[in-house]
């Protein structure tokens, strides 16, 4: 007999997804399609601390969590993107759990580590195991009855130099989807088959100016087309959001620090105003200039962001002297390589000129070469910097 879960919440979200198992990517032979830098654990090290560990420093084999796994599809990445690691995979859902199973079978992900281990068990319940130094919860603390709790028992599970990446929903950008829940919960539809018919059926019958059904159909349609993502965004039985000053708050709770956004282009000012205005609110405190952010843009649906142990620091490579002693990794997350054209961490477009090009094949065939000894001129400096403001470039910590 299974151990009574810790969450009181837990049977009825296992139930749930064992009738629609989340999320609904369709299996399929082979590797993932593309990557996603944020399951690649060498690109979150250069994205939050702006250098990666020396070879000589690096773990040989991190230990991997993948908390809340769902039917496998960040598993499968988390597999492919970090050969030779251990990864534990957990999940509540049977249903989930089985599906997750036949596709890491099929993609061969379990060639790819030292070590998997996919098992149906809560992330409450894990005393025993880690320390981590990389733990993956997406969408998954805001479906517990007690986020907080969920989120300490991860901080108990964190090695003390690693990181959690976390996806939490955003009371905002969420404000159609929360009234649509409150909806179909008034009519009674549930959250089987029956919640997912009605459900569907709500935004054929609402009139085509209706707000509900305007932000659906321009936001949500594509992400919702597989029955198990309609249910997951429209009839889930449990779901907590938050606001920035909130969230900040349950990290301080855990005893965590804010690391960064997995998705810092959404918070740059720059894409929202310019002028005075700009020059104003780049005055602000880091955390205010946030907060405008988060004012300024309701259509902000979720946050992703890192969390750490402690207080990070992060490497900006200044000081052309001490930037030419580093040595560097190309960015393994690229979608093209080797070419001038590429798509890259974020699978945009990249054009690299005939330097930027260069440079980076030279630190791929002499890793064990300090970029001011690449014989590139003194042009180096510049030429890497323009790299590494691209996250092209990893620089490794300063060997010593």
């Amino acid at each position: 007999m299974n151990p009574q879960p810790s969450d009181a919440a837990t049977p009825v979200v296992s139930d749930f997804y064992d009738r629609f198992p989340y999320p609904g990517d369709p299996l399929q032979d082979g590797p993932p399609p593309g990557y996603n830098w944020r399951w690649c654990l060498e690109s979150v090290l250069a994205a939050v601390h702006g250098a990666v560990p020396s070879s000589a420093d690096e773990t040989a084999s991190p230990k991997i969590l993948d908390a809340g796994c769902g039917t496998g599809v960040s598993t499968d990445y988390l597999c492919h993107l970090n050969p030779g690691a251990e990864v534990l995979a957990v999940d509540i859902s049977a249903g989930a759990l089985e599906l997750a199973r036949e596709r890491l079978r099929r993609s061969g992900a379990a060639d790819q580590v030292k070590g998997l281990r996919q098992e149906q068990r809560s992330l409450l319940d894990l005393q025993g195991e880690g320390p981590f130094d990389y733990i993956n919860s997406v969408g998954v603390l805001h479906h517990l009855r007690e986020p907080l709790e969920g989120l300490k028992a991860l901080e108990s599970l964190l090695a003390d130099t690693g990181l959690i990446h976390l996806f939490l929903y955003a009371d905002a950008g969420r404000w159609e989807i929360h009234r649509t829940q409150r909806a179909l919960s008034r009519l009674g539809a549930g959250c089987g088959a029956e919640g997912l018919r009605l459900g569907r059926e709500l935004f054929e019958v609402l009139p085509e100016g209706n707000r509900l059904r305007q932000n659906h159909e321009q936001r949500w349609l594509i992400d919702t087309a597989a029955d198990a993502n309609f249910a997951d965004m429209y009839l889930h039985p449990q779901e907590t959001s938050y606001d920035l000053s909130r969230l900040f708050g349950l990290i301080d709770a855990a005893g965590l620090q804010f690391a960064g956004f997995s998705n810092p282009a959404v918070w740059d000012l720059n894409r929202l105003l310019a002028g005075e205005l700009l020059q104003r609110a780049e005055m602000l405190p880091q955390r205010e200039q946030w907060l405008l952010v988060e004012d300024l843009d309701p259509e902000i649906s979720h946050f992703e962001f890192f969390v750490a142990k402690r207080s990070v620091r992060s490497n900006v490579w200044e000081d052309d002297a001490v930037l030419l002693q580093a040595f560097g990794r190309r960015q393994s997350c690229l979608w093209g390589w080797p070419s001038s054209s590429l798509l890259g961490p974020d699978l945009e477009p990249i054009a690299l000129s005939e330097s930027e090009l260069a440079l980076l094949e030279a630190v791929e065939q002499r890793p064990e070469t300090c970029l001011g000894e690449l014989e590139f001129g003194p042009e180096t400096a510049s030429v890497a910097r323009g790299l590494l403001s691209r996250r092209l470039l990893l620089l490794e910590a300063i060997r010593t």
